[in-house]
């Protein structure tokens, strides 16, 4: 084919068709004035209006002149169509970027979301085992100040066991003189003595049952903790045995992600998995399986299998192309 002309663009080539339409229009002015004057009969205006078309189409004849350049089409669809999939891979690109953009969002979402979240538990943690240590203080505090009061209330009652020993010694001593106290004396002594063993009786009591309560509350938190943490360490166990469950049914029925509910294989999922919506397919299938039933040493047979038997891995390249 003929080199494509110079010219042969997009703008160019609608700059030249408007401008042949505005030609093409002031062409049909001019030949209706020709039919007019002609109808009228004034020669001199069609004469006139004669030259003017003629100019006028060769003029169009010079604009549209480019356009029937041979080349000048097929140049012009080239180049169009190199415009149309150059705007066709900027959008494109640009709805990847936004796309990627989008994702990367979602993503930094998702991690800020986890990181507040694990930012939460640990605040949680610290803030109960602040509480925990607070309450332990205060307990112990208490239980210090009890204690120190005991130990006031048993000198008081050791001092007082003195008291009266000295009084005794004193009064045989007194005796050996020949001097002896008149009753009344020693009835006052015995009431007086007797009084403040009540009294310290009373606070004994008293404190031994805030010393116990105090013990109770401690043995409640010590067993609230060991509580805690044995939920803890179950829940531990469970999401252990849950993340086993879904790696054992992923390599059994598949990623869920890659393989939705309204997959091909969801009714092999449901037939496998019927026992744990079913009592009636549960007791059906122990009954089959029940059947099988044979000792561990029996030559032909084994046991049951406490769990879901795994499929052995690809030995080869085409078995693994067909698993995945």
């Amino acid at each position: 084919p003929p080199p494509p002309p110079a010219a042969a663009s997009p703008s160019s080539a609608r700059e030249l068709a408007v401008e042949a339409l505005g030609l093409v229009a002031r062409l049909a002015a001019l030949c209706r004035a020709l039919r007019r004057r002609e109808a009228e009969g004034d020669e001199t205006g069609w004469a006139q209006a004669r030259e003017e078309a003629e100019a006028a189409r060769r003029e169009l004849r010079e604009v549209v002149r480019p356009l029937r350049e041979p080349g000048y089409r097929e140049a012009l669809r080239r180049k169009a169509e190199r415009a149309r999939k150059r705007r066709l891979r900027l959008q494109r690109r640009k709805q990847e970027a936004k796309a990627a953009k989008e994702e990367e969002a979602a993503r930094a979402a998702e991690r800020e979301a986890k990181i507040d979240q694990w930012r939460a538990k640990c605040i949680q943690e610290v803030e109960e085992k602040n509480r925990e240590r607070e309450l332990k203080a205060a307990a112990d505090s208490v239980l210090s100040e009890v204690r120190k009061k005991q130990a006031d209330t048993k000198r008081m009652v050791d001092i007082l066991r003195a008291l009266e020993k000295l009084r005794k010694l004193r009064k045989e001593a007194a005796g050996r003189k020949g001097v002896c106290p008149p009753p009344s004396a020693d009835e006052a002594f015995e009431n007086q003595v007797e009084s403040l063993k009540t009294l310290l009786k009373n606070r004994t009591e008293l404190y031994e049952a805030e010393e116990r309560a105090l013990r109770v509350m401690l043995e409640g938190e010590q067993e609230e903790e060991r509580k805690r943490e044995m939920e803890k360490k179950q829940k531990k166990e469970r999401e252990k045995l849950l993340q086993q469950k879904l790696e054992i049914d992923s390599k059994l029925f598949g990623d869920p992600d890659e393989f939705p509910l309204a997959h091909l294989l969801q009714p092999f999922r449901e037939y496998y998995l019927q026992a744990e919506h079913s009592v009636a397919a549960l007791i059906q299938i122990r009954h089959e399986w029940d059947q099988y039933l044979v000792p561990a040493d029996h030559p032909e047979g084994s046991c049951i299998p406490p769990g879901w038997v795994l499929p052995s891995l690809p030995t080869n390249d085409t078995w693994a192309t067909a698993v995945r």
